[in-house]
């Protein structure tokens, strides 16, 4: 069943500030990440869907997100259009510090479908409040990545894949968002 018109994809933060973080980036949980995302950008664009690009700032940071540096730009293996919505946040999910919500509803989204870097951080928090906001969530996981957490004051460690796992269980289980595959999406 399409949705046409009515879904966006949401590509939060497949942005070149993470590949600045050359040791993190190395060590990501799901090296296809890049390639899941453009063939979820190529469906949804022949399907006529909207594409969101979100990316994140920290101005003033002198970090890899502070947009003086130059990486607050989506990754050169993608290649969004002029005509495509771009959205600059600076709070972890895409909501709170932007206009997103009204610009998706002002196109008539009901449907988000959320793919992106940090599948634990933003990306979750972003399938989080869309809930809230009474969107029909759509978490692609393997279009997402993370990156493991070393043990630090007396916590244990988890490997990013654990963290994908968790995440994907914790949105389905608690009814955030309905989990899905990038192979089941664009075979739909």
């Amino acid at each position: 069943m399409t949705h046409a018109g009515t879904t966006a994809l949401l590509v939060i933060d497949a942005q070149e500030s993470f590949r600045q973080r050359t040791q993190e980036w190395a060590q990501t949980a799901n090296p296809c990440v890049l390639e899941n995302i453009a063939r979820l950008v190529d469906r949804a664009r022949v399907l006529g869907e909207t594409v969101a690009w979100v990316t994140h700032s920290e101005p003033g940071s002198g970090g890899v997100f502070d947009p003086a540096q130059g990486f607050v730009r989506v990754v050169s293996d993608l290649d969004p259009l002029p005509t495509e919505m771009a959205v600059a946040k600076t709070t972890v999910n895409a909501f709170t510090s932007t206009d997103l919500e009204e610009r998706l509803r002002d196109a008539g989204v009901t449907r988000v479908v959320i793919c992106g870097i940090r599948t634990d951080q933003c990306c979750e928090t972003t399938a989080r409040v869309a809930a809230d906001l009474g969107f029909d969530v759509v978490f692609v996981t393997d279009a997402t990545t993370t990156s493991p957490i070393e043990a630090d004051g007396g916590l244990a460690a988890v490997s990013g894949e654990d963290i994908m796992r968790r995440t994907e269980a914790i949105l389905a289980a608690r009814g955030f968002a309905t989990i899905s595959s990038t192979d089941r999406l664009v075979e739909a």
